[in-house]
């Protein structure tokens, strides 16, 4: 949707605050791993060079509809002095950020206040959290840092989201940078965490930061990609992302199929997901490699961190690893670097009203149509995603029909799919 260039400013900014909200949760499903490589001492952090206050600002855009949405007031306060960029890993400083107001909204009654105050402190940042919830009892106040652990406030709104998990995360995430998160203090009047980190000062880096890249194609012939996964929409997500930039596609649902496809289609590059039901990832990376493919890049993808480990990719002749659901960019970049790609970017597409390969003859039956037209009229996906499944599973005579309607439905052209639908309802 955000590269839709006929949507206003406004949904823009709302959409891109969604997917903002998106990543940042699925970033947060791998909570007891995080935890696990802490303690295994493995986790390695990422430091960049961040823009502070945009960064701060991020954070509020992303909490302040939450609290209004509750009825609180939400405050976030910059102290002057505040260094302009610093080097840190982002990505954990917003978890830890993140998770600590997410608890401030979430244990404050209507009408309560949050707050974010932000200062320098002996070469410190302090990020305070405070807000006017129940408090934190003493007994509690130590218990909450451990895993599972809600404390009384916590049990008391049991039909509250949350596993007990984030500040055990967060605690051992700080003191990983180098920091420090405590309980400041707490009453019946309300409660301030504080996380202190000594960070680095950085110049801006001026042209090292770039905006995301709008990819339309690739210059050449097109390359062919085979994608190997038990679980179709997974396939589907993958395709969804290819196709549209000119790549030739061929889908495995098993490691069996797979190797039944590879020596005749001799593929560029391999998609292969991990965990499937007939042969796991490696060992059908493995029979790719016996069977003469020894030079076509395998990208594993696995929603599995931990299978991320040098030793397998090398035993196994695999050359990248992507972590589900995969982000189209980290994807774009492992293709470029493995097939040596030349993006096209920027380029205005001229699309035609139907889509010429879709006005054929063969029509679905009404009752189907007009449940279709149900789904794209609500923008359910996931919907028309399973009933064209299953369409074409249980009418195979409209097999072929079902898998173009899936890929456009897949890059979200929903109101091509809207027209044609219409045009076989005899509505236009």
């Amino acid at each position: 949707m955000l590269k839709n260039e006929t949507l206003s400013s406004r949904t823009i900014e709302t959409v891109s605050i969604i997917q903002q909200s998106g990543e940042h949760l699925v970033s947060l499903i791998d909570g007891l791993l995080d935890l696990a490589r802490i303690e295994a001492g493995r986790m390695q952090l990422e430091l960049t060079p961040i823009d502070l206050h945009n960064f701060i600002d991020e954070i509020v855009r992303m909490v302040k509809p939450q609290s209004e949405t509750k009825g609180l007031t939400f405050i976030c306060i910059k102290k002057p002095g505040m260094p302009a960029w610093i080097q840190a890993d982002a990505k954990r400083l917003r978890q830890i950020l993140l998770n600590l107001l997410a608890n401030a909204v979430r244990f404050t009654d209507s009408g309560g206040t949050v707050k974010l105050h932000i200062s320098t402190v002996d070469e410190a940042l302090n990020f305070d959290i405070m807000d006017t919830g129940a408090g934190i009892l003493p007994q509690d106040q130590q218990r909450i840092f451990l895993p599972f652990e809600r404390g009384s406030a916590g049990r008391r709104q049991s039909g509250e989201p949350g596993t007990g998990l984030g500040l055990a995360i967060s605690l051992q995430l700080s003191a990983l940078m180098q920091g420090e998160l405590s309980l400041v203090e707490s009453s019946d009047l309300g409660s301030v965490f504080r996380l202190r980190l000594a960070v680095d000062a950085v110049d801006d880096p001026g042209t090292k930061i770039t905006p995301p890249r709008q990819i339309t194609g690739y210059v050449g012939l097109r390359r062919k990609l085979l994608i190997i996964d038990d679980h179709a929409v997974h396939r589907q997500m993958l395709a969804g992302m290819l196709s549209p930039v000119g790549f030739n596609l061929r889908e495995a649902a098993s490691g069996a199929e797979s190797l039944d496809i590879v020596a005749d289609y001799q593929p560029d590059a391999i998609l292969l997901d991990i965990t499937m039901d007939d042969m796991n990832g490696w060992e059908v990376a493995a029979k790719i490699r016996a069977a003469g493919l020894t030079t076509t890049p395998i990208i594993m993808v696995s929603a599995n961190a931990f299978e991320n480990r040098p030793e397998f990719l090398a035993q196994f002749q695999c050359q990248a690893f992507l972590v589900k659901p995969v982000i189209d960019s980290e994807l774009f970049k492992t293709l470029e670097k493995f097939l040596f790609i030349e993006w096209r970017e920027n380029e205005k597409k001229l699309i035609a009203q139907v889509p010429p390969v879709l006005s054929v003859s063969l029509k679905l039956p009404e009752h189907i149509l007009s449940d279709l037209l149900k789904l794209v009229r609500l923008g359910h996906v996931k919907g028309l995603v399973t009933a064209l499944e299953k369409i074409a599973e249980t009418e195979p005579k409209f097999s072929g029909l079902c898998s173009k309607f899936l890929e456009m439905v897949m890059r979200f052209e929903l109101e091509q799919v809207e027209f044609v639908l219409q045009e076989q309802l005899g509505m236009r």
